[in-house]
């Protein structure tokens, strides 16, 4: 039961935009805005990331194995299924949640620590105006919104 509720948690939580959002990232910035400013800082991120790690961490141990990367890569993609059409903020926002971009070591497993040490990495790459965080002008054709 835990299980279930923290993967619909994670769900609400990494879904960068959905298809009945008017405004790109509209979504995104309304699950991951942790203050309710109507802007995603460095410190949401790291709140966010921090509650999607412990959602995998099924064991417990700090580290997201294979198997806990592949149910978290499997979660991503079914709800990529309902975000198709939404450019390169969509892109982005994936990116940053992958094996590949989390993995500093590269041996296959993802730490806590190597997961919030690469919220900064993953705001500049959704920032696409640098203006420090991320709103729906940060989504959508050119980073201008829709």
């Amino acid at each position: 039961m835990k299980r279930t509720l923290l993967t619909l948690a994670l769900l609400a939580l990494c879904a960068p935009v959905s298809a009945e959002t008017p405004q790109p990232g509209g979504h995104f910035v309304e699950n991951w805005d942790v203050d309710g400013d109507g802007a995603v800082t460095l410190a949401d991120i790291e709140s966010r990331r921090a509650d999607v790690f412990m959602t995998f961490d099924a064991d417990e141990n700090g580290v997201l194995d294979r198997a806990e990367y592949d149910l978290f890569d499997e979660a991503r993609a079914n709800d990529m299924k309902d975000n198709a059409g939404h450019g390169k903020g969509m892109r982005r926002a994936s990116e940053g949640m992958t094996l590949a971009f989390n993995d500093a070591d590269a041996d296959g497993r993802v730490s806590r620590a190597e997961f919030l040490a690469r919220s900064a990495d993953w705001l500049a790459m959704l920032d696409r105006n640098g203006d420090g965080h991320v709103t729906g002008a940060d989504f959508g054709r050119q980073g201008k919104g829709a």
